[in-house]
């Protein structure tokens, strides 16, 4: 691939038609003048040594080597590593969840923000393999098609908010059938889809997409992201938290069961991020039980300043018309030609320039190179400088503790903070390293991960006890550790607060149900009329009265007396 970084400067190539203008313009005068002063086959006798197409000649020498100076100029370049690459891997179609819920901050520092780390591992894992990136929350589109290219893959994902989502909720099945169709035609390489989301799938049938894809010989891996407690999801910029239509604070949990189920049905398997370098591992093993197979790849990483051979060219031309005499007699005017000095002076300067622009440039050019992009703000050319630095050197410390100052500057805070561990193995100027230890910490405290921040913070302050600035953002580190636990008791005992208030409203609940239903029988027993109750009694009365009688008669009787004999 080729291109110029200036294009600006070919517009100066107009001049060479208005210079060959000139030139024809100065011919035709010099022409007339000529004829005033005789014949022209005369003129020609008289000047034997004048020669016509030479002056032409020189001329366009000149311009061929003045338009190769303004391509210079401009600043030709190829792509390096240009190359049709064989390798031995497989294609990841990662689909991430920017769905409101992945902003909940039950794992630290948010869910989204581990899973951008997470993605950030995965890439950094892969070498011989391509990936592609899937967004989705209640819609799915594809960010990066699958490609070898990881750099990209990591400038793609910074990028990545729920924001840009116009439709929210969470269609894991469409984002499962998304990234089937994603994938090249190529067969008998090992495909899989990786999912990461906190499994809360409003629109189902993501199980049957699953199987689906699991029929074409793809495989789905689910990474659960977030807590089965639960948390409430924040509002940017407002401190708040989003509630649903009766008011209620909305939590969101893990929905493992969902996760697991996807994945069963998919042909692959369920892995909870806890730590991202566990469930790194884990993913690992999994995925090298995929087939693989060589595929080509074309690859173009960088583009390199392809100046030197304009300059070579340019160089040879001027040579060429300095060494073209116009008379045509070249012995009687070498000695005035090759006394002037000028232009002897302008092809050693030439070659000079050539000469050094040849020279392959070195790890320290590129370093330098990075920093003057660094400190324009130019952050990505910076990053392509130091790593190509890194090409030449790749033990040289101080490109890779820069090029972790510029993936920092990018939001690539996981990418980052590997660079200055490597930078802090290999410095041995232990103030320099003091520094990658501290900027270590600070990206740790940027994400509230306050427990590897005081580590960090302390392993620099041993390199440099007298760094105030890090000594600062210690004790800092350490009040808002403090203040970190606190709240999550406050929140703990405000959790079992609410939960036993909960199990009491319950219990009222049941109990109001069950006086509930107790007055409702009572409201379904039949009642007596007043009529009724009046006949039952006097029923009763009149019973009584007779019964009475009866005894009466009974007792005004004379008595028998039965008399018993022995026989």
């Amino acid at each position: 691939m080729f291109r110029f970084e200036d294009s600006q400067f070919l517009y100066l190539l107009l001049l060479i038609p208005l210079f060959a203008v000139i030139r024809y313009l100065s011919y035709r005068s010099q022409k007339k003048h000529l004829r005033k002063f005789g014949d022209p086959r005369l003129l020609k006798e008289l000047m034997p040594d004048v020669s016509r197409w030479r002056p032409s000649v020189k001329f366009w020498l000149m311009e061929g080597a003045l338009a190769l100076l303004i391509l210079m100029l401009a600043r030709p370049q190829m792509g390096t590593k240009i190359s049709h690459e064989k390798r031995v891997g497989i294609e990841t179609i990662i689909c991430l969840d920017i769905s409101n819920s992945m902003r909940a901050e039950d794992v630290t520092p948010s869910r989204l923000d581990r899973a951008k780390m997470m993605v950030e591992n995965l890439v950094d894992h892969f070498t011989d393999d391509k990936i592609g990136l899937i967004v989705f929350a209640g819609d799915a589109f594809v960010q990066l098609p699958i490609t070898s290219d990881y750099v990209s893959a990591k400038m793609f994902l910074s990028n990545i908010d729920p924001s840009m989502m116009a439709t929210q909720g969470t269609d894991i099945a469409r984002a499962v059938d998304m990234a089937s169709h994603s994938f090249t035609q190529e067969e008998g390489i090992g495909k899989a889809i990786i999912v990461i989301t906190d499994g809360e799938d409003h629109e189902g049938g993501a199980i049957e997409a699953a199987e689906e894809v699991k029929k074409k010989g793809l495989h789905v891996y689910m990474l659960g992201i977030g807590s089965t407690q639960g948390a409430p999801i924040p509002i940017p910029g407002t401190g708040d938290y989003m509630t649903d239509n009766t008011g209620q604070t909305v939590m969101s949990t893990l929905n493992e069961d969902m996760c697991k189920q996807i994945a069963a049905a998919g042909a692959g398997a369920y892995i909870h991020v806890e730590n991202n370098s566990n469930a790194q591992n884990l993913l690992d093993q999994e995925l090298d039980k995929l087939s693989k197979k060589e595929t080509q790849t074309t690859i173009y990483s960088d583009y390199d300043e392809q100046f030197q051979a304009f300059g070579i060219l340019a160089l040879l031309l001027l040579i060429v018309e300095i060494c073209l005499l116009e008379s045509k007699n070249p012995l009687m005017k070498r000695v005035s030609l090759f006394g002037s000095h000028k232009k002897i002076d302008v092809v050693a300067m030439l070659l000079m320039f050539v000469s050094m622009s040849l020279s392959a440039q070195t790890d320290r050019q590129y370093v330098r190179q990075g920093n003057k992009f660094y400190r324009d703000g130019d952050f990505p050319n910076a990053e392509v400088a130091y790593r190509k630095a890194l090409e030449k050197n790749d033990r040289n410390p101080q490109a890779i503790y820069n090029l972790g100052n510029s993936l920092m500057a990018q939001s690539k805070d996981s990418a980052a903070i590997a660079e200055y561990e490597k930078s802090a193995k290999l410095e041995t100027n232990e103030l320099r390293k003091s520094k990658a230890y501290h900027n270590m910490g600070y990206i740790c405290q940027r994400h509230r991960m306050f427990g590897e921040a005081i580590e960090a913070y302390k392993q620099s302050l041993r390199l440099n006890p007298h760094d105030n600035e890090t000594r600062y953002n210690l004790e800092l580190c350490k009040r808002q550790q403090k203040q970190q636990q606190q709240n999550q008791d406050q929140k703990n005992n405000q959790d079992n607060k609410d939960k036993n208030k909960q199990d009491q409203q319950k219990q009222d609940q049941q109990k109001q149900q069950q006086d509930k239903q107790k007055q409702d029988k009572q409201k379904q027993e039949p009642k007596m009329s007043k009529e009724n109750a009046e006949q039952l009694l006097n029923a009763a009365m009149q019973q009584e009265k007779q019964t009475q009688e009866r005894m009466k008669k009974a007792q005004q009787q004379p008595q028998r007396r039965n008399i018993q004999k022995n026989w």
